[in-house]
């Protein structure tokens, strides 16, 4: 009976522990992207990562002295894109996007995605409903 009670106490934990892990990864917009720092980038699409609990856009962006610099870009929970008309085919390699969203805090090339617009004009929300994100109030998970 000690055996038993010994294996579910510790099994108990284990699930606590890795519960607490992956609520401690999945945070807040403020702790980690500033409201103040919008960002404009325009950019060609090097790969989309369908990741949970955040997607990531990775794009090159030419500098104004010609050198390239590689930005990563946080959007929506894969679900949540696809629930949007997204699917693994909407940003292929070699495309051109523009992307609006606000910087990391600490002024790396990351960044948080509100908008994704296309050569052609049209544009999707790549967004996350996450706490503190900027518009948050207006913007709806469908």
């Amino acid at each position: 009976m000690t055996n038993r009670f010994t294996t579910c106490v510790l099994a108990a934990a284990a699930t606590l522990g890795l519960a607490a892990s992956v609520a401690n990864a999945h945070h807040s917009f403020a702790a980690e992207f500033d409201r103040n720092k919008p960002v404009h980038l325009e950019g060609i699409v090097v790969e989309m990562q369908w990741v949970n609990p955040h997607s990531w856009l990775h794009i090159d962006i030419t500098k104004e002295d010609g050198t390239v610099e590689r930005w990563a870009v946080e959007g929506g929970a894969p679900s949540a894109l696809l629930r949007r008309g997204w699917n693994r085919n909407s940003l292929p390699p070699g495309t051109s996007v523009i992307v609006e969203g606000f910087q990391a805090k600490d002024g790396s090339p990351r960044a948080n995605a509100r908008d994704i617009e296309f050569p052609d004009g049209t544009s999707l929300f790549i967004g996350s409903a996450r706490i503190g994100a900027p518009y948050e109030e207006t913007e709806t998970e469908e």
